[in-house]
Parts: C-alpha cells; sequence; structure tokens
C-alpha cells in the first residue's frame, strides 16, 4: 500500500477522506492534552506539599522564656517604666566615670579624646552646628541611664552594675548643673530631674500620639 492510501480514506466506499495532516494534528492534539494533565498534576503535588509545609513547623530554634526577654526588654520610659532596683551618688559616679568612661569622653566630660566620641558636658544650643550635650539637649534624665545602661562603655557594654549606671548618670547631670553634688539617682528620683532642654521639643505629629 502507498503511503497516500495509507493515510487517505478510500474514495467511493463512504468513508471521508483523511490525509496525513489529519493524522498529525490528532496526535499532537493528544499529545497536547497528556501534557496538560501531566502539568496539572505536578501542579496539584506542589499545592499539595506547600500545605503541608504550612501546616508542619521546620522544627527549628527552641522557645524563648520570659525570663530570656526580660534580659533584653531593657528600654527605659520617661516616667521611669524599666528602670530597674539601684542607686548612685554624683561622687560614686565620678570614680566610676575615670575608670570607665573617660579614656574616650575626656576628664569630666569634655574634651573627648576619640573618634566619635562628643562632650557631655556644657554648652549651648544657640545655632544649627551648636554640639549637642548632655546638659543642653537631651529631654529626659531618664534617656542618659537608658543610653549608658545599654551602650557603655563602648568597647565592652552592658558590663556597668546598675548601681555604677546611677551613679555615672548621676555624676554627668551633677557636672551639667543640674542636679546637686549630694543627690543620689535612683528609680524613684531620676524621673523627677527635670532637664534643660525638655520644653524644647516640637511634636511632629501630636495627633499621632
Amino acid at each position: 500500500m502507498s503511503m497516500h492510501s495509507a493515510c487517505s480514506g478510500e474514495v467511493g466506499t463512504g468513508s471521508p477522506i483523511r490525509t496525513c495532516a489529519d493524522h498529525n494534528y490528532e496526535s499532537m492534539a493528544r499529545l497536547r492534552s497528556n501534557g496538560t494533565c501531566s502539568r496539572a498534576f505536578l501542579l496539584a503535588l506542589v499545592f499539595a506539599a506547600a500545605g503541608a509545609a504550612r501546616a508542619e513547623p521546620p522544627g527549628l530554634g527552641t522557645p524563648v522564656s520570659e525570663a530570656e526577654v526580660a534580659a533584653w526588654d531593657i528600654s527605659i520610659m520617661p516616667d521611669g517604666s524599666g528602670l530597674p532596683p539601684g542607686r548612685g551618688t554624683p561622687a560614686e559616679g565620678k570614680l566610676v566615670y575615670a575608670q570607665k568612661c573617660s579614656a574616650c569622653h575626656g576628664e569630666n566630660g569634655v574634651n573627648p579624646a576619640a573618634p566619635g566620641a562628643g562632650p557631655l558636658v556644657g554648652g549651648k544650643i544657640d545655632r544649627i552646628e551648636a554640639v549637642k550635650t548632655i546638659g543642653n539637649f537631651y529631654g529626659y534624665a531618664t534617656t542618659v541611664f537608658d543610653f549608658i545602661r545599654r551602650a557603655m562603655p563602648f568597647n565592652e557594654p552592658r558590663t556597668l552594675s546598675n548601681d555604677e549606671v546611677y551613679a555615672v548618670t548621676a555624676y554627668l547631670l551633677a557636672q551639667n548643673k543640674i542636679i546637686g553634688e549630694n543627690d543620689a539617682m535612683y528609680a524613684q528620683s531620676l524621673p523627677k530631674v527635670k532637664m534643660p532642654n525638655r520644653d524644647n521639643f516640637i511634636i511632629r505629629f501630636p495627633d499621632r500620639i
């Protein structure tokens, strides 16, 4: 039988004449149909696997206890919320400052020696380029405590005891003539200290508070 007769229907038998093009079209249609089913099946498997992954956690890490969270939850609010037990005076703080702070911030909080370590005492904000210090810029005394406890000394942050932090805070406040030389700082007294610049901040979006 010739190639033409294999691809074509018999003339005069009532069967429609089918060409090789017809056969090729049907074969391709079957392949496309089978491919579509395969892709649908694969997509179904992918979504099923994704659902299983969401239902079952990977099992990585360990639960964090409240005590572990508390060790890092050290933020101090302006009203004193979060302040720890402890106590310190300017005289005690002067000793701690000389041992652990003066190498960078300079003797008595002026003339800093380390790059990036600004002065901590004195100065006025009378121009945009004015150097900001604890005495002329900070709005709350509790901010001084918060920053010292979490970030100082620069090479050994969070190594000071609570008493040392209170003492250094008291010393710096006294150096800036904000508290007296005999005023002790602790959780109840520190929030009551009014900083000179407290009322000079402008709240940008007061309606969002």
